[in-house]
């Protein structure tokens, strides 16, 4: 088999910005799936379920989550949010940092069925 019929056979290289956003995609999901685990003990719910992390912003070897709190004086905030970041460190072998968000927080981001097992139905 000529060079040329072997080139013609191996598979097109994927695009190196594609690759890193299916590499991000995943490690996002991998990341949500263990902040599953971070509760908010006076709501017992994860601040997944309560729509708590708002954002992920990516670089090769940190990452940065951006996260409200369900209200701005919340007495354990301070805490969730020192579990947030090293659960995040921990899972992406990154290092994390959270920066607090400027949205205030309301029911409606709640995941649906936490929204509706509080309750609340939209």
């Amino acid at each position: 088999m000529s060079e040329s019929e072997q080139a013609n056979m191996q598979p097109a290289p994927q695009q190196p910005s594609q690759t890193l956003a299916e590499d991000y995609a995943a490690l996002e999901e991998k990341t949500r799936q263990a902040l599953r685990k971070v509760y908010d003990p006076e709501l017992g719910m994860s601040v997944i379920e309560l729509g708590l992390i708002r954002k992920f912003e990516w670089a090769p070897d940190s990452v940065n989550v951006t996260m409200i709190l369900t209200t701005p004086f919340c007495p354990y905030g301070p805490a969730l949010v020192e579990q947030v970041r090293h659960t995040v460190q921990e899972t992406t072998q990154r290092t994390a940092k959270v920066t607090m968000g400027l949205e205030m927080w309301d029911p409606s981001m709640m995941e649906d069925q936490a929204a509706a097992n509080w309750g609340l139905y939209y």
